[in-house]
């Protein structure tokens, strides 16, 4: 194998994004890894400047086409604590809006463990290329979307950037007939989404753990989605409006999207599916749980590589608790939304995305306009802690020729499933050898 050599890869396919990735290497040594982000920023919270209350979540759900609710039910539980009304939630909105996100994470955990993950692991270039041995398996993935596309639906007006949620609740309930409806497909997506979940778990998995400092939200008496407090391996145990003074974003020369680290050290940590499931196991639904003992694996992992078997068991979760949702929906709600008055204020708030924490804080000026706006994506979150994988992983694969070193390190990547286009962007894949 040549002393000097160059490895680029211009386009990372199965992610959403574009960026690129330079890694330089002293014999197997790495020397430096940088995960280049050029994509110029997106300017929403400056969007978001000097509008209504009430455009927030129309606005936030344009962040993203695969995780919209993530943005839009931040908004709204930030924007309910800085209006003073989020104790006045009722619980029937409040079950709804846990549906909606079950629809999210569905939609979003079935694409990506069969079209974008499973690829990797069954050893094709494709979701497509990998149909023709594998039809059943996309198929399944593809059904199990559009369940989770069919709830969004119902409850947000459209599948995709979400219309009918709103501060304070929903423009209007969803009908009864058309959430029963659907129970016959949510029954067989709970069937599938196991299956699923066993054929993931049964994958050939990389030797290769790391100490990672999980964060998530935490609920006393369910699964996190959208309420919980902020806690991670190390003990943290804080609520979201403490979330600045224990985390900052920082800005690095090779990327146009910003790091966030944990103070006091600024280290990097771990968000998503793998962290939640790591912390909040207990939480599981009992099918999940039961299917997590099943599988051989000892939780908490510290094995990234087994973020696809969290996926699954956290879309059997989702499956699990829409139909029980669905199943008690007896009637439309009686009030959709609490009504509130525009006044000065400033809340904030963190829901998990299914790539992770999401935070969001607004302040509502005097005039009753948005004053300010910050938003901290999942992604932004990860992109330390998926530099210092590559930067360990990476003598795991440098033995190798470089189309399959290359080809380990976008796996690695995939793990995080980076939505890249919330906060960055990713395609080129830059190796130096000295």
């Amino acid at each position: 194998m040549p002393a000097n050599r160059t490895f680029i890869v211009t386009n990372l396919s199965r992610v959403e994004g574009e960026g690129a990735l330079y890694v330089k290497l002293n014999g197997e040594q790495v020397e430096h890894i940088e995960l280049n982000i050029f994509e110029p920023p997106r300017f929403f919270e400056s969007f978001l400047r000097g509008r209504e209350v009430r455009e927030v979540p129309d606005i936030t759900a344009r962040i993203c086409g695969i995780c919209p609710v993530a943005y839009q039910m931040s908004s709204c539980h930030a924007l309910e604590k800085a209006l003073g009304i989020n104790d006045q939630i009722t619980p029937e909105i409040r079950r709804l809006r846990r549906l909606l996100y079950c629809g999210e994470w569905i939609e979003s955990h079935a694409l990506h463990m069969h079209l974008l993950h499973a690829p990797d692991f069954l050893g094709y270039e494709s979701g497509v290329s990998m149909a023709a041995d594998h039809r059943e398996v996309v198929v399944r993935g593809l059904r199990l979307k559009k369940i989770g596309n069919d709830l969004l639906e119902i409850l947000g007006g459209r599948a995709i950037h979400p219309i009918n949620v709103t501060v304070g609740g929903f423009y209007k309930a969803p009908g009864r007939k058309k959430l029963k409806d659907l129970l016959p497909d949510l029954e067989w997506g709970l069937a599938a989404s196991i299956e699923a979940t066993r054929m993931a778990a049964a994958f050939d998995f990389p030797d290769f753990t790391m100490p990672y400092e999980c964060v998530a939200l935490r609920h006393p008496d369910e699964y996190p989605l959208n309420e919980g407090r902020i806690v991670s391996t190390s003990g943290l145990d804080i609520d979201a409006a403490e979330y600045e003074e224990h985390f900052q974003e920082r800005q690095v020369p090779h990327s146009t999207a910003l790091h966030s680290v944990l103070l006091p050290q600024e280290t990097s940590y771990l968000v998503g599916p793998l962290a939640r499931v790591n912390l909040c196991l207990a939480q599981l639904s009992p099918l999940a749980r039961r299917e997590a003992d099943a599988y051989g694996i000892a939780w908490p992992s510290r094995n990234n590589f087994h973020s696809i078997v969290a996926r699954g068991l956290e879309m059997i979760h989702a499956y699990e608790e829409a139909i029980e949702i669905v199943k008690d929906y007896q009637a439309e709600l009686a009030v959709s939304r609490i009504p509130f008055e525009l006044k000065p204020g400033e809340g904030s708030h963190a829901t998990e995305a299914p790539r992770g924490l999401i935070w969001h804080r607004y302040r509502i000026g005097d005039d009753g306009l948005i004053a300010d706006a910050k938003i901290v994506p999942p992604t932004s979150q990860n992109q330390g802690q998926i530099e210092d994988d590559l930067r360990h992983y990476v003598p795991q694969v440098a033995s190798l020729d470089d189309a399959e070193a290359t080809r380990r390190c976008e796996h690695l990547i995939r793990n995080y499933d980076p939505c890249i286009s919330c906060s960055t962007h990713f395609i080129r894949v830059t190796w130096e050898r000295t």
